[in-house]
């Protein structure tokens, strides 16, 4: 017959595995949350961004229609940066921030400890859609093109331009890179700070 010890560690035992069965049930049923909560994000996003970026292409010359393309581009170098700081910031720094009270340091802490999600949205989902919209952006500004000088051979205007479109997205990611492994701490506190101070003024427009 099995003593009172060796019957309490088998409990223990099975105490254990039935929490860790439960936790990994937790995780999985928010991993399905989150996949399902950033496909219809990532929809209603795009939709949005596609719809700002032809409300402005059909109101603005050639030139605009080239900083609106640039500002496209810098929205995903800018995201992508943010995406990589997350990812390789520190939590250390973080804890000691909020220890002390410190303005924007709980939401860098909760960042930080959700860096899979907040990468996976800034680099994935925002760097995606300003990928497509570039794109979609490019041939606008190349019918345009085409439309006002008869003699611009548009098979040439759109490799030209696809291909600066790539140069500068990867040149801007590669240095965006750089400067957010560099200063990943400071991005991420000041990324927190920023969503502090809007969480603080949408709970204040709300009436608390």
């Amino acid at each position: 017959m099995k003593n009172k010890k060796e019957i309490k560690n088998v409990g223990y035992q099975k105490k254990g595995k039935t929490l860790k069965k439960t936790n990994r049930e937790i995780r999985d049923a928010k991993r399905k949350k989150w996949i399902i909560l950033i496909t219809i994000w990532t929809f209603f996003l795009s939709m949005s961004i596609n719809v700002i970026s032809e409300l402005f292409l059909n109101n603005h010359n050639i030139i605009m229609s080239f900083v609106i393309l640039m500002v496209i581009i810098a929205i995903g170098i800018f995201f992508d940066m943010i995406g990589i700081a997350v990812a390789s910031a520190d939590l250390t720094p973080f804890n000691s921030m909020a220890a002390n009270k410190v303005s924007g340091a709980r939401e860098s802490v909760n960042i930080v400890k959700n860096a899979s999600q907040v990468s996976n949205f800034c680099n994935d989902v925002i760097g995606d859609i300003c990928g497509i919209v570039s794109g979609a952006t490019s041939i606008s500004i190349i019918y345009q093109i085409g439309s006002s000088f008869d003699f611009f051979d548009s098979s040439v205007l759109i490799i030209v331009l696809n291909g600066l479109v790539a140069a500068f997205t990867v040149g801007g990611k590669a240095m965006g890179k750089n400067i957010a492994m560099q200063h990943s701490t400071k991005i991420v506190f000041r990324f927190g700070y920023l969503v502090s101070r809007l969480r603080g003024s949408f709970k204040l427009k709300n009436g608390g």
